[in-house]
């Protein structure tokens, strides 16, 4: 039986976050969902994976092993690319408690189902770009279940973000100092931070777990007087500038710079936040820059629940803390300041006097206000491959190909 990780019909609304990227790719805690995924299955199943066409010669290409949007057995199992998965959810997988043609149903989502290729009239060739799972449910036996946490808005990975940590935390091998850690840097609690071999932790710095883990990757480098505490995972190569405030439920992906101020928030691999100023309760996608004395708001003033724009409407999120959502390769010039719940599309040029808007679209240049301009999309595939050749990555083919299609050339 073929296991498919399948994009929902629930799929749109996580745009901007989503668009270069499959929905399994989102991060929350220390993890990617995919990554959730692929570690639970180890030793007991194949994963093989759906996803929107644009987006699937560029994650072909990336993991040339993966099956992508093909159907190789008569019998299939789909499951939800937005659960977050564990060890419960592969063993309710393994169980055989999903027969053959049942689904598995939670508050209107399908989680599972379990059926004959056949019916789905998938194929190499006209896979859909997202698999409408109530549709799907519609034509099997339905069970209803609770108590599986899955993705369902756009501002849930950061609303599941410290839950996750802590959880993530918890699983990691901590008390492991093997990188190379200067006398005067300061660890506190020990048994609670681990420096891999490779690592670098220089001058001064301070890695206080009193309140949680901190966990720093295989050539991550911690420069000077940085400060570090309460859950921090720094991914392999990444850089804590020196003077940075990094705590509270912080994750810093891959190759990314993150300096000044930074709680509660995501940096997927290779984005730029290397000067003072304050990130909070914020997701940064992949190839964001920002500038210099960049400001997130993160709480209002009234201390209400936060609201979001999108290009779907104005939506009511029932956080009080949310900060910025942006989307990979934007950036924003020097003393940004950006409102709670401001959400930034893919490649857009963010500059101004005053405030942005509270929603900018993708490939937007100005601040998002009426009047603004567009990102020209062949200026726009330059930037974009600039910046990858900065970290000695190339724009392939099939990169430029989904870029391009976000842009409405595809």
């Amino acid at each position: 039986m073929q296991l498919i990780i399948f994009e929902d019909e629930k799929t749109p609304r996580f745009s901007p976050l989503a668009d270069l990227k499959p929905v399994f790719d989102l991060v929350t805690g220390c993890h990617s969902l995919r990554e959730r995924f692929v570690s639970a299955a180890a030793g007991k199943r194949e994963l093989t994976w759906h996803m929107r066409r644009h987006i699937a010669p560029w994650f072909r290409e990336n993991n040339p092993d993966a099956v992508v949007n093909s159907v190789l057995e008569d019998e299939v199992m789909l499951v939800n690319g937005r659960l977050i998965c564990d060890a419960a959810v592969m063993q309710f997988i393994e169980s055989g408690r999903i027969g053959p043609g049942e689904a598995v149903v939670q508050n209107g989502n399908l989680l599972f189902c379990r059926t004959k290729a056949e019916p789905l009239h998938f194929s190499e060739t006209v896979f859909p770009d997202t698999i409408d799972g109530m549709v799907v449910s519609g034509a099997l036996s339905c069970v209803e279940v609770t108590g599986f946490t899955l993705l369902e808005n756009l501002w849930d990975p950061m609303a599941l973000h410290p839950a996750m940590m802590r959880e993530d935390g918890a699983a990691l091998s901590l008390g492991r100092i093997e990188g190379e850690v200067h006398p005067s840097a300061i660890l506190v609690r020990p048994e609670a931070i681990t420096i891999e071999q490779g690592a670098e932790v220089k001058a001064g710095a301070v890695l206080d777990a009193s309140d949680g883990f901190i966990y720093i990757s295989a050539g991550a480098v911690v420069e000077p007087v940085a400060l570090l505490m309460e859950n921090v995972f720094i991914a392999p190569k990444a850089t804590v500038k020196s003077g940075a405030r990094i705590y509270s439920n912080v994750c810093i992906g891959t190759g990314s710079k993150a300096g000044g101020e930074i709680e509660d928030s995501i940096m997927e691999p290779f984005s730029n936040k290397q000067h003072d100023g304050f990130l909070g309760h914020s997701y940064i996608s992949s190839w964001c820059n920002l500038g210099a004395g960049t400001d997130t708001s993160d709480l209002k003033n009234n201390y209400s629940p936060v609201s979001i724009e999108t290009a779907h409407g104005k939506m009511k999120t029932a956080q009080q803390f949310l900060g910025l959502l942006m989307g990979e390769h934007s950036k924003c010039s020097i003393g940004t300041r950006f409102n709670t719940g401001t959400v930034v599309g893919i490649s857009s040029n963010i500059f101004g006097n005053g405030m942005p808007a509270k929603y900018i679209p993708s490939f937007s240049w100005g601040d998002g206000h009426t009047g603004n301009g567009e990102y020209d999309p062949d200026k726009a595939v330059e930037t974009a491959r600039k910046v990858m050749a900065r970290r000695k990555i190339e724009m392939s083919a099939a990169y430029e190909a989904m870029f391009r299609s976000v842009a409405g050339e595809g």
